[in-house]
């Protein structure tokens, strides 16, 4: 089936260009050129993803992050964000806000295909994945790629929900910030750390959510991060 794209951006001409070169990959892509139109297609017609540019003339893109991720029909949107800004400081919350990827501009159209197919990759159902990871109440659902706690669906974006795997499947073991960005590599993000922070930081906040259960996701200074087996995380606590 061919993936449909959303291409938020004020700028005509790069967006021509970028939709062309997308099209001629095997995608469908349609153009908004504001954050009303843009919110009007999305209301209206589904997508496989979203990219989204964050200086926008009627608008900052990143109220338009926030809104996807609080409405349960666009929660899980692939969605990578495009800025001009320089500072590590806007790409951060951006992640934060949800965004599964940014790209900074200027970009090759060819760094954007390989993202937004890296993307498509990982939001794809999986056929052959089938297994559950389950410590305590906290279960990781590879097959239907959910984490759960008490059952209930944790609100995490594709990317988070890789790391927590990649984490998961080394329980008690140190992984360091590069392992990680390599057991990530179908993943096009840039080895940024500060992102894997950010990310992490967010995981933790939806799989640790009682202050009184033992801490899950542990930071070792210098070295990188562990998932605590239960007894790790009974000392931990």
């Amino acid at each position: 089936m061919t993936s449909r794209l959303l291409l938020i951006d004020d700028d005509t001409r790069l967006a021509a260009m970028v939709g062309d070169y997308l099209r001629a990959a095997g995608l469908v892509v349609d153009h908004a050129p504001t954050l009303a139109a843009g919110r009007e297609q999305l209301a209206t017609s589904n997508f496989d993803a979203l990219v989204l540019d964050l200086m926008l003339p009627d608008g900052d893109g990143l109220d338009l992050c926030r809104e996807l991720r609080a409405s349960p029909r666009t929660r899980h949107l692939p969605l990578l964000m495009l800025t001009a800004r320089g500072e590590p400081l806007d790409r951060i919350v951006g992640l934060e806000l949800g965004a599964d990827d940014y790209l900074p501009k200027p970009f090759e159209p060819r760094e954007l295909l390989a993202r937004v197919k890296a993307l498509l990759r990982r939001a794809a159902p999986q056929t052959d994945a089938n297994d559950v990871l389950r410590f305590g109440r906290l279960e990781i659902d590879l097959g239907e790629r959910v984490a759960r706690l008490s059952g209930k669906p944790c609100d995490l974006t594709s990317h988070q929900f890789d790391l927590l795997v990649v984490l998961a499947q080394s329980p008690g073991r140190v992984l360091t910030r590069d392992h990680i960005m390599d057991a990530l590599k179908g993943h096009p993000l840039e080895a940024f750390d500060r992102s894997i922070d950010v990310h992490i930081s967010r995981i933790r906040a939806l799989i640790e959510d009682d202050p009184k259960s033992p801490r899950r996701v542990l930071t070792v200074r210098g070295a990188g991060y562990v998932f605590a087996r239960k007894q790790d995380a009974d000392d931990a606590n």
